[in-house]
């Protein structure tokens, strides 16, 4: 099976909790969504696991367009997990 690399972004507190800004993965089978990617992310790794503990305050984007849970990821995407944003 090929690689299926994807470049995930790390912002604000879950960046100190994983502990790097940005890691490029290779998505495994089985993983083509965003709530697919979070999932095994977290299981992959007890910072992670930190991290996406509290999924509710987590928000996401694919290739810089907010995304969903059930937004497609794809080999060569960039994805950011970042915390919800306030504006004033």
């Amino acid at each position: 099976m090929s690689a299926r690399p994807v470049r995930v972004l790390y912002f604000a507190w879950l960046k100190e909790r994983v502990g790097k800004s940005e890691q490029k993965v290779d998505l495994p089978p089985g993983v083509n969504t965003v709530g697919e990617l979070i999932d095994w992310l977290a299981a992959n790794s007890p910072s992670h696991a930190e991290a996406f503990a509290a999924r509710t305050a987590i928000r996401a984007a694919v290739n810089q367009d907010f995304a969903t849970p059930a937004t497609p990821v794809a080999p060569g995407d960039e994805v950011a997990f970042f915390p919800p944003v306030t504006g004033g």
